[in-house]
């Protein structure tokens, strides 16, 4: 008989939380009990799950009590306070936060690359950052039958990846501009639309950003591989929602153009978009909603003969976070690491 699990979601009203509860629905987890928990501000709203109205509750103390799995996908901050609480009332947490990332006890799993990274966690597991899962799903098949040596990225980020008010913000500079008004601007530093900036978290001493610095550390962490040489540029950009990211990879022998396809074609999470006749590549409207990653406009870089050129997007709210921490939930599941008896507190 298969177990069923209490979970709740800690930033339900948000935009990855909205999604979290489309999936949970449409993928059948097997749930006992859905608890929705977000700050005192959303308490009192109801979301539509399963034909039903589940209440808001305000995250507290007691909100943990009698829960398997929470499922976290509000900011680090609220992570680093309230996920160590469930923990210790018994629960494992899957949290979307930059906040244990980097830790060396804490597993930062993408499902289709380490899966077994699972097998010892102390109760919390992370969720990558958007852009480096999608990244990831795309370069790990390549790198395991031609190892790659270094990796160029220059992402191209939708306003989702900065949550549902940044959506709202773009729509409305759009057609502040549009009846010849100036935008006004409150999520991000600079107006978005018709306009691109790079990516706005902080600089640090060498003039990497945050974002920039997330795919780095953290795709060296999924790979297991610490020396992987691995740089990248983040610009926002006045897309709604899906990202897209252009990947130089240089490998240690030269691998085909045909060859990378085939790889390609039959990898999990991906989807092939390759019409060079139609001119036609991945493209974010065409990724949006999807579960898997576009990738496309495979080409051999001209200026290396171990050389490849790849071009991918992929729903940064979908499988850039809420997806892929679902599937991490799913193999906890079928791997029976839901077991919080057996779980010792995280540090």
């Amino acid at each position: 008989m298969q177990k069923s699990y209490r979970v709740a979601i800690l930033g339900a009203t948000g935009a990855v939380g909205v999604e979290l509860l489309e999936l949970l629905q449409n993928r059948s987890f097997p749930l006992k009990d859905l608890k929705l928990l977000a700050s005192p501000r959303s308490a009192g709203r109801t979301m539509p799950f399963q034909g039903e109205r589940l209440p808001v509750e305000p995250v507290s103390d007691c909100s943990f009590t009698n829960v398997d799995l929470v499922l976290a996908s509000a900011g680090s901050s609220t992570s680093k306070t309230w996920a160590p609480v469930a923990v210790e009332a018994g629960a494992v947490v899957i949290d979307n936060s930059s906040a244990f990332r980097l830790e060396a006890q804490v597993p930062l799993v993408v499902p289709e690359v380490n899966p077994e990274a699972l097998n010892n966690h102390r109760g919390i597991i992370a969720n990558p950052n958007c852009t480096t899962i999608l990244m990831a799903i795309a370069v790990w098949p390549l790198h395991q039958v031609g190892v790659v040596k270094r990796i160029v990225a220059a992402t191209y980020q939708s306003a989702s990846g900065a949550g549902a008010r940044a959506m709202e913000e773009v729509k409305t500079q759009a057609h502040a501009i549009l009846q010849g008004r100036r935008p006004e601007t409150e999520v991000f530093p600079y107006p978005l639309a018709f306009n691109l900036f790079p990516h706005n978290s902080p600089l640090n001493h060498l003039g990497y950003c945050e974002e920039e610095m997330k795919m780095v550390n953290e795709t060296r962490k999924i790979f297991g591989a610490a020396d992987l040489r691995i740089t990248a540029t983040c610009v926002r950009v006045p897309v709604l929602r899906a990202h897209s990211e252009a990947i130089n990879l240089e490998f240690e022998t030269p691998l085909t153009v045909e060859a990378a396809k085939e790889i390609l074609k039959s990898a999990p999470g991906i989807k092939l978009v390759e019409d060079q006749i139609a001119n036609h590549f991945p493209m974010p409207i065409e990724a949006t909603g999807q579960d898997e990653v576009l990738v496309g406009r495979i080409r051999q870089d001209i200026s290396h003969p171990c050389g490849l050129e790849i071009w991918l997007c992929g729903d940064q709210i979908r499988k850039g976070a809420a997806l892929n921490a679902v599937q991490i939930a799913e193999l906890l599941a079928a791997k029976n690491l839901l077991q919080p008896a057996n779980m010792a507190v995280s540090s």
